[in-house]
């Protein structure tokens, strides 16, 4: 064997690793088109294009509807914007559909935010015996199905759920909150202010404890070294869950849907009312409006992002103090008063809906506990028909693509991170195209794969088509990926670009650098990254329900509709199984990344 031989290869390794990154763009990229955007634009375009002709005549009218614009639709209707806003601002205002839907989604970035920031304080500033797990947890909500926190919701605070059983123990007046705005908050904040938490805790971690320390010995009192050290590195991630908080709640639709009727129904109602209308050129026209308006929020987020991002240089964490305090004086009993408080609170919030689902698996119809809706969902297995929904196969497919979306969505969400990260005009703009699926509702996500990719492409003479459960895993992989970006790409904006520049120096290639030094100080969002995206993956229904109709690729989300529409009892039992089992496989992944930058 000649020196020729490793030469030559060693130059096709060196030429492969010159251009991994560019390779992993174009990959990435194709993907995208293929799984989001072809699908979506396959929607979108019947709005636009009606009986052949293309026309805006549907967008007109939409924007003129008091229905879905209230007063505002006056000013597109060409009257006087002085004299509509002038209405506005009296007592009989109209918000319309698109303005109740943005009044209810501040409201619950709000309320978020009220519940998630003490949670962050106290995350990241105490220590005490299952923190680490109670972080990791942080993430339970984005596991749950709408459905099954739906009726979380109900058996806790309907007429006869938990919170009237206490009241009434207590000699209180029942209290009916079903079908109102304030349950709607109530199990938004359920979803988003872990969120919160969780996104806040990171930036917090993140704080050079010596920046502090020069500030007090520069005669800064606490209260000061807080609001001019600390703050400014907390604004970019309050905002951030903020702003992801508004894009959630503003395309809320099972959750609207089951607690607060048609009375209180949001766009996302709306248009999969009008999908399934098969009207669908007004649903994407109506989604093209609120794909607008949640893209214009990311976009103002991001922008924002891109002004104020604090870079680190070897920070050294802030100590944490002991939830136990060491002395009964007013200044450490203040706010370990503040949070038991707020424990009470987040119990009735977050736990409350959980362990009234726990309960209702194994209450029995007249009382005391049974074993009946487990002992059905083993019948079922055993004995079900072909057409019957069986566990085993929802548990086996839930694991299957969450798997496989986990494996496709790690790696784009690290490629956009670094695409996102690097210095060079109109990155931010990439950065809102390549989060665009987080704006646009899994309805639309499902309805345009299936109308596009699994009915098939036209190569020619050839007709490719995807089948349904690559298009579940395409749908997943879209829905998880923005979250890995969340998570890696602030570690990879804290990086000091002295260590690139002198990795390149030494003639490191770009992958090189970023497999050898980037990765490593990035790794624990990485893990993060992919604890999300496993639990998102898990959790998700709205594409899977429209994907999985007909097929026997139902995962366990869709099994628990299905059961719900027979058998409340089974449907708890199977989410019980779907919390057992998602816990334990992300609870696994985030233990093994310790603590991350972002999400």
């Amino acid at each position: 064997m000649t020196e020729t031989e490793p030469t030559a290869g060693r130059r096709v390794r060196d030429s492969l690793e010159r251009r991994a990154l560019a390779l992993g763009a174009l990959g990435t990229t194709i993907l995208l088109v293929l799984m989001f955007y072809y699908p979506v634009a396959t929607v979108f375009v019947e709005s636009v294009v009606v009986e052949g002709a293309v026309t805006l005549a549907i967008f007109l009218d939409l924007l003129r509807d008091p229905f879905y614009f209230g007063d505002l639709a006056r000013v597109f209707a060409g009257e006087s914007p002085i004299t509509v806003m002038e209405d506005f601002l009296s007592s009989d205002r109209k918000l319309g559909i698109v303005g109740f839907t943005t009044y209810q989604a501040i409201l619950s970035m709000v309320l978020s935010l009220a519940l998630g920031l003490p949670m962050a304080y106290l995350l990241a500033r105490y220590e005490f015996r299952g923190r680490r797990t109670l972080r990791s947890l942080t993430i339970l909500p984005f596991v749950l199905p709408s459905i099954m926190v739906a009726v979380g919701f109900v058996a806790t605070f309907g007429q006869t759920g938990t919170l009237n059983g206490v009241l009434g123990l207590l000699g209180l007046g029942p209290v009916s909150l079903m079908f109102s705005l304030e349950a709607i908050l109530i199990a938004h904040a359920f979803y988003n202010a872990p969120l919160v938490a969780r996104v806040t805790t990171a930036a917090w971690e993140s704080v050079d404890a010596s920046a502090i320390e020069t500030a007090r010995s520069l005669g800064a009192s606490p209260f000061r070294a807080f609001r001019d050290v600390v703050a400014p590195q907390l604004y970019p991630a309050v905002l951030m869950g903020g702003a992801l908080t508004f894009v959630f709640t503003f395309g809320t639709f099972p959750i609207v849907l089951a607690l607060g009727g048609i009375q209180l129904a949001t766009v996302e109602v709306f248009v999969y009312q009008l999908i399934q209308d098969l009207n669908y050129a007004e649903a994407a026209a109506l989604a093209i409006v609120e794909l607008v308006i949640s893209l214009g929020v990311l976009y103002a987020y991001l922008r924002y992002e891109a002004k104020h991002t604090v870079r680190s240089r070897g920070a050294r964490p802030l100590p944490r103090k002991s939830l136990r305090p060491p002395t009964f004086s007013a200044r450490e009993l203040t706010p370990r008063v503040g949070l038991a408080i707020y424990g009470v609170i987040a119990l009735f919030v977050f736990v409350a809906p959980i362990l009234s689902l726990l309960y209702r698996s194994v209450a029995g119809p007249t009382g005391g506990f049974t074993t009946a809706h487990y002992q059905f969902l083993i019948d079922r297995q055993a004995t079900g028909t072909a057409y019957q929904v069986r566990p085993w196969p929802a548990i086996r497919n839930s694991l299957f693509f969450a798997a496989a979306a986990l494996a496709v969505s790690l790696p784009m969400g690290v490629v956009i991170s670094v695409l996102t990260t690097r210095r060079y005009r109109g990155r931010k703009l990439i950065d809102v195209v390549a989060m665009a699926p987080l704006a646009v509702s899994g309805i639309i996500v499902g309805i345009g794969l299936l109308r596009g990719p699994v009915f098939g492409f036209e190569l020619g003479s050839y007709r490719l088509t995807i089948t349904g459960a690559l298009a579940i895993i395409a749908a997943h992989a879209v829905a998880c990926y923005p979250f890995v970006v969340r998570t890696v790409a602030p570690g990879f904006e804290a990086i000091d670009r002295s260590l690139l520049e002198s990795a390149r120096a030494l003639g490191a290639s770009r992958t090189r650098a970023l497999i050898d030094i980037e990765l490593p100080l990035v790794w624990p969002g990485v893990v993060a990254g992919a604890a999300f995206a496993l639990a998102i993956s898990m959790g998700e229904f709205s594409s899977t329900v429209i994907l999985a109709t007909g097929t026997n690729e139902y995962t366990m989300p869709v099994a628990i509709e299905r059961f719900i529409g027979r058998r409340l009892g089974p449907a708890t039992a199977m989410g019980v199984v779907l919390l057992v089992v998602t816990s334990i496989s992300f609870v696994i992944i985030d233990r093994l990344g310790g603590e991350s930058f972002g999400l």
